[in-house]
């Protein structure tokens, strides 16, 4: 939504009737999980009664993230560590979502999947070809996907997705992130390999996660509601809110997380100029406003 006269200062989080009034209509949400509900792998004040709230209210909701190193259940098991108690079937994650995308567009049909053990565990029930089968002289594969495959980055296994697409096979990615951190500290994501895979074959990449018009696709597709009936709420005004607005849904941004007023003025004055359809202070003020 562009901005208008009419929107509050940038940076200010909408007013509670201003934000009542553009949630107007609201039945389901998206919530990334970064930002929104944690940070620095802690629980956002007000975030767990948030989600309470919305259990208690029966308003259907996926979070929703990029996380591509592991499964949703294990992902489950770490919200549940921090006190959010949500169902794997609630998550959606990047390497979920590729391995949705690929079950209907490459239904029983072979795919090598660069991805971690746990991660690759999405796949199921899909034809997956081992690092042995795929690197076979004159293997053949419907698709080469590659998610956050942390040790399984090795050079053979690399080599052996750069000649499957270099020889045509196409290329699908989890995301094009650049690097995430680890208690290690800064390191590579998975987009450093994709970039790399698409350098030296020469083909793009189709991404499915974030800000990718694939995923909320999915995401439309698990809730089983109108586009309109659905705000993605995060704390990223362009992956997250941006992203959201050009697949038929509203953006929501929450400044818990990282981005705020600089962020907010830059979209303002880009061309075409954007907003987001709302700015709360965090997620419990977003709940709150719903109908």
């Amino acid at each position: 939504m562009s901005g208008t006269d009419r929107d509050p200062p940038l940076g200010v989080a909408d007013p509670p009737a201003t934000l009542r009034a553009r949630l107007a209509g609201v039945r389901g949400l998206l919530l990334d999980l970064d930002g929104v509900l944690v940070l620095k792998e802690r629980a956002i004040p007000g975030a767990l009664a948030a989600m309470a709230r919305l259990d208690a209210a029966a308003i259907p909701y996926r979070i929703v993230t990029n996380t591509s190193l592991v499964s949703r259940t294990t992902l489950a098991a770490q919200l549940a560590a921090g006190g959010f108690h949500v169902p794997s079937e609630r998550l959606l994650t990047a390497v979920s979502a590729t391995a949705a995308w690929t079950a209907r567009h490459f239904a029983e049909r072979p795919l090598y999947v660069l991805a971690a053990p746990d991660a690759r565990t999405e796949f199921g029930g899909q034809h997956l070809l081992s690092h042995e089968e795929a690197a076979a002289p004159g293997a053949d594969v419907a698709a080469v996907v590659v998610s956050d495959a942390a040790e399984e980055f090795t050079p053979a296994n690399v080599g052996t997705a750069f000649r499957l697409v270099f020889a045509g096979a196409p290329l699908v990615a989890v995301h094009r992130n650049k690097w995430w951190h680890t208690p290690a500290g800064p390191t590579l994501d998975a987009g450093a390999w994709v970039k790399g895979l698409e350098y030296a074959s020469g083909r793009r990449a189709r991404i499915i996660g974030k800000p990718a018009a694939a995923f909320f696709g999915e995401a439309v597709r698990a809730l089983g509601l109108p586009r309109a009936a659905l705000a993605m709420v995060g704390d990223d005004v362009w992956n997250d809110c941006l992203a959201a607005q050009r697949g038929g849904l509203r953006g929501v941004l929450v400044l818990t997380g990282k981005h705020g007023e600089a962020e907010l003025r830059q979209a303002a004055a880009g061309r075409p100029p954007a907003r987001p359809d709302a700015v709360a202070p965090s997620l419990a003020e977003v709940v709150a406003a719903l109908d």
